[in-house]
């Protein structure tokens, strides 16, 4: 196991950078998520710790080793790809041992290797199937036994579960997190699903466009959002943002929403008197209120039977709400939705920054 250390990196493709001076320190035996929208850089920058892609700036280190320059194989990694990546003509048990045979192991630490990763993975059972003979989640489960037996430093995930249906890729979640407590091993993964990084993630590493946005842990970046971003990006359904302007008047704060309506500012928010900001909340923090707060007209409602999704419009804006009860509102309806000012957030409306005290 070991440290992964990435300084000041960047990355060209011609005139085009796509990473502006990456700085992330993940520690050994964590489990650390880059997590963005499509085309942010992440699966880059884990291509450049793979030794896929070269460096145009700045340094990686794995453990104490500066790796910039050493290829793949030199760097005690595995790879877990989206495709699986495994060969037709091979049985399961053959492809798990195919980098142990080119390492000119011995039989005798391959069959121990393998079966030691076949059961850990539940594969046993499949060890001279063809991958055809597979469905998708045993598929990645073999894709994830070959990475196990070459004992690496460090695992790293390339949105592995994306090709899987919804149902598998939750199952798959709990058996990768369960992996990583059982191995302990350092290890990276990249998604463009928050929800993954949320239950995955020891630490999350939230991108956008060749930047870092802000890295904590999941409860931090949900609790604790740097910026109007990584709030909207954090959280399913989405946080909801009301344009405004901020109103103070000795110790008393409020927020003029664009229609004329006066809510409170959020705990212990920073701004100055007439300053453009925007109110951010998240969907399950509105409750319902006979009247005051934010007056919406309902759209849609979709019951999920644990919680009542309400999808409503408050003047040009879209809202969510997410109540515990069952709630039967007619489409068209007014409902008034109150924010919990202790865990809602204001922001800066022109740089995004969360304006905290």
């Amino acid at each position: 196991m070991a440290s992964v250390t990435i300084q000041a990196v960047r990355k060209n493709f011609g005139a085009v950078r796509v990473l502006h001076g990456v700085d992330i320190d993940i520690d050994d035996g964590s489990f650390t998520v880059l997590v963005g929208p499509s085309g942010c850089g992440k699966s880059t920058l884990l291509r450049m710790i793979a030794g896929l892609e070269e460096i145009s700036g700045g340094e990686i280190r794995i453990g104490e080793r500066r790796v910039n320059d050493l290829p793949p194989k030199e760097r005690d990694i595995a790879m877990v790809f989206q495709n699986y990546a495994l060969y037709p003509h091979m049985t399961v048990g053959k492809n798990m041992a195919f980098s142990l045979m080119l390492a000119k192991q011995s039989q005798a630490v391959i069959e121990e290797k393998v079966s030691r990763a076949a059961e850990i993975l539940a594969l046993t059972p499949l060890l001279d199937r063809y991958p055809r003979q597979l469905s998708g989640g045993q598929r990645q489960r073999v894709a994830m036994g070959r990475a196990i037996v070459r004992d690496p430093q460090v695992f790293l995930y390339d949105e592995p579960l994306s090709n899987l249906d919804a149902k598998l890729r939750v199952a798959m979640r709990s058996e990768l997190k369960e992996l990583h407590q059982r191995l302990t091993t350092t290890s990276i993964y990249v998604t463009h699903d928050q929800i993954e990084a949320m239950t995955m993630g020891d630490k999350i590493v939230v991108m956008r466009d060749g930047r870092i946005e802000q890295t904590g842990s999941p409860l931090d970046l949900y609790d604790h959002p740097e910026n109007q971003f990584v709030a909207g990006f954090i959280g399913s359904p989405a946080m909801n943002f009301l344009p405004g302007t901020l109103r103070r008047r000795s110790d008393d704060a409020t927020v003029e929403l664009t229609d004329g309506t006066q809510l409170a500012a959020p705990r212990l928010s920073a701004g100055v008197d007439g300053q453009p900001v925007v109110f951010g909340t998240r969907p399950e923090h509105l409750t319902l209120a006979d009247a005051g707060g934010i007056a919406a007209r309902v759209v849609l409602i979709e019951p999920t039977g644990m919680d009542t999704f309400v999808a409503c419009r408050h003047g040009g804006v879209e809202l969510s709400a997410v109540f515990r009860e069952r709630h039967d509102f007619a489409p068209g309806r007014t409902v008034h939705l109150v924010p919990d000012l202790q865990r809602s957030h204001l922001f800066d409306a022109a740089s995004g920054k969360r304006l905290a005290a």
